[in-house]
């Protein structure tokens, strides 16, 4: 009777701590799935969960249980708790009753380790989502570099923490949450709230959002977790003999200013152009997709018969692509044409060979479900034809999620990020493909930049604001945010790039034109 008293509370105990891991399993995945700008690795990496959350339970028991047997010398050491046993042991078992008064208490000391964990995961769990609740519901003028700062502190004692609590050898296997020691549920609930903490402060004060993101990326922050980086300068580590003077970590992990900051324009001694510092960060390696490849040939075949101009075969991928829109930018004009005027052709070039690759029948779905465009239809009211009553609320974000599938081939990896006023709808190219390549600020504007911007608000009823950055090579799209005017936007260098192979072939040319503005 004894024993047929005990397993059920084993049982019991068993189911509860399974259903409470297996909730914050869903949870946490969920959180990286969905996004939400939550942990620092969502949308980039997924939670690793090799072995399933049933095998590493099991896994964690077993090994706790029979250390409890072997330092307290019980001569009968189960390997499983009774819940994970087989029918065949367990009918065994059941055969053996005279076994039952040895097991009696075999049987306490499980249910009371099993209890003692799924109290522990309880508490971890209610910890952890009251940290992710007060970060949230922290008032946006409220926020404060400060803020900001003792979240990276909670951030780093939670990695430490667990990373002590793993190596110390007299603690067993579950004196380690197991949301801590599998989904590091602590850690990432700082780092969601820290996420957040920012977001709040670029909402409230963009300013402060700035220079906070300066000061803690990327010794604390990586800089492609901040929500935006967009006027953020770029620190790069010191790795020369001139600071072999610094002493701490903080001196040398960011303290060098990119080139373009502060440092004075340069004119080219032949054509009297301005120059613009080129990139000095290491070229990106690009892992090219099946789909990739396909949408590249399909676009350089399409720029060929638009420019008429023969695609070179021999040189392939998006080499081939940017000779192709160098030779067009550059080639010679007819008698009267400026090089001004013929950017206008580009445009129009971009924007038609970008209406073909999303073929006829993505830009009218877009235009109704998105940006709510009235569709002209002679079943409707003709006062209502052709009106927008959009963008829908969610455009943007959902512009920005599916974006990086289908544009990677031109620009390379991107992820969502946020707008400069903080909302969703923003996406960050890492290191552009088109421009590595080109190291040419003509080939950006007039190929890339301007014509998305008005493809987007012309075709596709969505504004979109296209801001790169010649000193990292990212890129900050921010759909549904009316662009600047190029002359009007200080971010937007004036000049060519050093090493721009277009400025040469110009030079000879036509003295007088700037192909970059």
């Amino acid at each position: 009777m004894a024993k047929h008293m005990k397993r059920p509370s084993i049982l019991s105990a068993l189911t509860s701590a399974a259903f409470v891991i297996g909730a914050s399993i869903i949870i946490a995945i969920a959180s990286d799935i969905c996004s939400c700008d939550a942990f620092s690795d969502a949308g980039r990496q997924s939670v690793m969960l090799a072995p399933s959350s049933s095998t590493l339970l099991t896994s964690s028991y077993s090994k706790t249980i029979n250390q409890y047997h072997r330092r307290n010398r019980l001569s009968t050491t189960p390997t499983l708790p009774y819940f994970f046993m087989s029918s065949s042991t367990q009918n065994n078992d059941g055969n053996n009753n005279n076994n039952d008064n040895d097991n009696k208490g075999d049987d306490d000391a499980m249910a009371t380790i099993i209890n003692n964990g799924i109290t522990r995961e309880a508490q971890e769990l209610s910890q952890c989502t009251s940290i992710v609740y007060n970060y949230l519901s922290k008032p946006d003028g409220d926020v404060s570099a400060t803020d900001v700062v003792q979240a990276c502190d909670a951030v780093d004692e939670a990695v430490t923490t667990l990373s002590l609590s793993s190596t110390s050898s007299n603690s067993l296997p579950m004196s380690i949450s197991y949301l801590n020691q599998y989904l590091s549920l602590r850690r990432r609930s700082h780092e969601f709230g820290r996420y957040h903490l920012l977001v709040k402060l670029l909402r409230s004060n963009y300013d402060a959002y700035v220079s906070t993101a300066e000061f803690l990326s990327p010794s604390r922050i990586k800089r492609m977790d901040l929500p935006n980086v967009q006027d953020v300068k770029y620190y790069a580590a010191i790795n020369n003999d001139d600071d072999a003077n610094a002493n701490t970590s903080a001196d040398k992990t960011a303290v060098v200013v990119a080139k373009m900051e502060g440092v004075g324009v340069v004119a080219d001694a032949e054509s009297e152009v301005p120059l613009v510092p080129d990139c000095t960060l290491q070229n990106m390696t690009y892992n090219t997709s099946p789909l990739d490849a396909l949408l590249l040939s399909i676009f350089r075949k399409f720029v060929s018969e638009y420019t008429q101009m023969p695609m070179r075969d021999d040189i392939p991928g998006i080499q081939g692509l940017v000779v192709q829109g160098r030779s067009y930018m550059t080639k010679d004009l007819p008698e009267g044409t400026s090089y001004a005027e013929h950017a206008y052709v580009q445009h129009d070039m971009v924007k038609t060979v970008l209406g073909r690759l999303m073929t006829p029948v993505l830009p009218p779905f877009y235009r109704i479900f998105m940006s709510g465009i009235v569709p002209s239809n002679n079943n409707l009211p003709e006062s209502i034809q052709g009106k927008q009553l959009g963008p829908w609320f969610y455009a943007p974000y959902l512009t920005s999620i599916v974006t990086p599938i289908f544009f990677g081939f031109l620009v390379g990896p991107s992820h969502p990020n946020r707008r400069k006023d903080g909302q969703r709808g923003g996406l960050v190219v890492e290191k552009c493909k088109f421009l590595q390549e080109s190291q040419c600020k003509g080939l950006c504007l007039h190929q890339c930049k301007l014509p998305a911007q008005e493809f987007f608000k012309e075709t596709l009823g969505l504004e979109l604001s296209v801001s790169p950055n010649f000193v990292t090579q990212e890129c900050q799209w921010s759909f549904g945010e009316r662009p600047l005017e190029v002359r009007e936007d200080s971010s937007f260098p004036v000049g060519c790039l050093v090493g721009c192979e277009s400025r040469k072939g110009m030079a000879a040319k036509k003295r007088g034109d700037d192909i970059c503005m």
